[in-house]
This record gives structure tokens, sequence and C-alpha cells, in this order.
């Protein structure tokens, strides 16, 4: 969490302002996807300390720069009078997003721990949550592509009246 909570406020409070959203939110992403990838080389011996700890901080500074950049993004250049709805429609889309992805990759990870239960019930764990890992990395490396593509480029520049617009 302090990871992700100091790579949030720089992101938004020096690099945002200067490159935009685009290369923050697909390196964030990207970053991530990497993060989960290290975590998916967890074993049935593995500690804390020498297997978890940084593929967990590595994760979370990928998700400080994608998620606050995401959010801002989102309502950038919103009329102030429609600020709520569409904070509240950025908000309900990440807790629909985020039950979506947890109740796929615990499928997943079931899936896979069933099918690797002749191993051992710890072993079987482990390799449940593995592949869940790779492909939360693949759905991370997939959104920073997409994101990459589809994202406008440039910093986010004031219009006349004050409010804040992309630059094309």
């Amino acid at each position: 969490m302090a990871v992700l909570s100091v790579s949030a406020a720089i992101a938004q409070t020096r690099i945002l302002p200067r490159t935009g959203p685009r290369p923050l939110i697909a390196t964030g992403m990207l970053i991530a996807a990497a993060g989960m990838a290290w975590l998916s080389q967890v074993g049935v011996h593995s500690t804390y300390a020498g297997d978890v700890l940084l593929p967990l901080l590595v994760e979370g500074l990928g998700i400080g720069l994608t998620m606050a950049t995401a959010m801002n993004t989102a309502t950038l250049g919103v009329k102030p009078s429609d600020a709520g709805v569409a904070s509240a429609l950025v908000n309900t889309g990440q807790q629909i997003g985020g039950s979506i992805g947890t109740a796929l990759l615990s499928t997943l990870a079931a899936s896979a721990a069933t099918s690797f239960i002749s191993h051992g019930p710890a072993a079987a764990a482990v390799h449940g949550y593995t592949t869940a890992f790779w492909w939360a990395a693949g759905i991370f490396a997939v959104g920073a592509v997409l994101c990459g593509l589809l994202l406008r480029g440039g910093v986010p520049e004031e219009a006349p009246a004050g409010e804040l617009v992309m630059a094309h």
C-alpha cells in the first residue's frame, strides 16, 4: 500500500501533467504484469520475505501508476454539474470490473488446483495461484497494449472556460 500510495501521488502531481495519461497507464500496466509474472514463480516452499514481498512492491508501483491516472482521466473535462454522475459511473465500473475479475481469476485458480490435486493439497493450491497470476499478468499486458493504442496522447491543457481538456 505504501508503494501504491507514493507512486499514485507522484504520478498525479509530477508525471501526468508532463506526459499525459497514455504513457503512465500503459507503463503502469506493464509493470503490474511484470509483478504478476514474478508472483507466478512462487512454490510450495516459498517465503513471504524472499519470494512474495518484492513482487508485491512491483505490483503496487504498477497499480499506483495505473489506477490514479485512469480515475483522473475518466473524469477529465467533465462539466462541474456532471462531476458527481461521472465519478459515480467510474466507481461503478471499477466495482463491477473488480467483481468480474475476482470471479474469473478465482474460477481459473480453482480449476487449476482441482486438476493438480493428485500432487497434494499444498502443491495444488500453489498451482492454482500461479495459474491465476499468469492469467492476471496476461490481462495486464493486453490492457497495456490496448491503452497504448486507444488513449489519446498529449498533455491535458486548460480550456478557455477553465475546464481541463485533452490536447489533440
